[in-house]
Parts: C-alpha cells; sequence; structure tokens
C-alpha cells in the first residue's frame, strides 16, 4: 500500500451521507473530485462503482489515522486484502480528477467485483449519486422505522433465534422482498441483507 492518505468516495460514505460517520472523525479535508469508472444503483438504492469506461464523481477525502480507517471500512464493503477475488469489493488504487485540480492524484476506492453486480442494478448515466437522488430517493430510506428496527433485529439474531413480529410489519416485508418465511423462523432475503448492512 502506498503512503496516500486519499480515498474517493461516491455514495453513502460522502459527506452529509447515512455513513460517513464511520470516518468522520479522521477526515481532514474533502474535495469534489471524479474517478474513472461506471455507476450503478444497486436495489438497495445504494450506488456501486465498477471498472469500465466512464466516469464516477464524488468526492476525495484526505483522512488521517489511514489504517485504522481501511481496517473499519474493508469490513465494512466486504474486502478481504488476503482473498480480494472472493471480497464483495476491491480496493484499488486510482487516479482522481480533483475539481480545479490541475493533475490527478492518486486515491484509494472501493470498486465492486464485477461478478457481484446484482442483474437488477441500474447504470447512473450521470455517474453522480447525489444528483440520481432527485428522481429516486434509496430503497431504505423508504422503510418505516419500525421495519428498519425489525431488519436489524433479524439480521443480529442468530440462526436458531426466533425473533417475534407483528402481522403489519410481516406482511409488509413480505411484500418488499425483504424477508422470506421458512416455517418455523423468519430470515432476510439478499435485499433484506442488502438493508440490514446499509442500516448499521
Amino acid at each position: 500500500m502506498s503512503k496516500a492518505a486519499s480515498l474517493f468516495v461516491y455514495g453513502s460514505l460522502m459527506k452529509g451521507m447515512v455513513h460517513h460517520g464511520k470516518l468522520a472523525s479522521q477526515v481532514k479535508d474533502v474535495k469534489p473530485a471524479s474517478c474513472p469508472g461506471l455507476l450503478y444503483r444497486l436495489p438497495v438504492g445504494y450506488p456501486a462503482m465498477i471498472e469500465g469506461e466512464g466516469t464516477v464523481k464524488g468526492e476525495l477525502l484526505t483522512i488521517n489515522n489511514f489504517k485504522e480507517v481501511f481496517a473499519i471500512l474493508d469490513e465494512f464493503e466486504g474486502f478481504s486484502p488476503t482473498n480480494p477475488e472472493k471480497s464483495l469489493y476491491v480496493r484499488a488504487e486510482k487516479q482522481i480528477a480533483v475539481d480545479g485540480g490541475k493533475k490527478p492524484v492518486n486515491g484509494f476506492v472501493y470498486v465492486l467485483n464485477r461478478n457481484k453486480l446484482p442483474k437488477e442494478a441500474t447504470l447512473i448515466e450521470s455517474g453522480d449519486y447525489k444528483q440520481s437522488l432527485a428522481a429516486q430517493v434509496p430503497f431504505v430510506a423508504q422503510l418505516t422505522e419500525s421495519q428498519k428496527k425489525y431488519i436489524l433485529k433479524l439480521g443480529a439474531s442468530s440462526g436458531r433465534d426466533i425473533v417475534p413480529i407483528n402481522l403489519d410489519i410481516y406482511r409488509d416485508l413480505l411484500n418488499k422482498g425483504l424477508i422470506v418465511d421458512k416455517g418455523r423462523r423468519l430470515a432476510l432475503t439478499s435485499l433484506g441483507s442488502d438493508c440490514f448492512r446499509y442500516l448499521t
């Protein structure tokens, strides 16, 4: 790993977004920037960047305590430095263009493994997630507080735990495709698991 302390973010980790708090205390500077790649909206409503011919807009963060921050983000993004090919995301070093800058700078970015991109994901043609929010808010943001709380309880439970539920929440989450009824217990679907990940 280089000594660069820069991280390009393009979704929920941007300033003012839901997961910026995971690293906010270590952010020294934030600059609008762009990075080569393609940006997709996942079914859960948040974006994922993959390698490709395009431009993704976001922010370049200068961060302190680089190793500690990456340890947190590696876990959050499902990246294993020892097994990158099986990871959900890969931490890659890219040339980042800072708005108003004269030349690109090196920075890290989390890129989704292309084979992990869901078929239902849709291309954000502008490459700008914040701009796309005007047309469509994330799926997770459309859930009620009681629905979110139940997803958090179910996601944190072990396979043997029985998490009680009322019928209204049960029907809503079943209709939204977030839970599956396995007879004696409920479980999160793939979409439900994605929601759980973005709620934690």
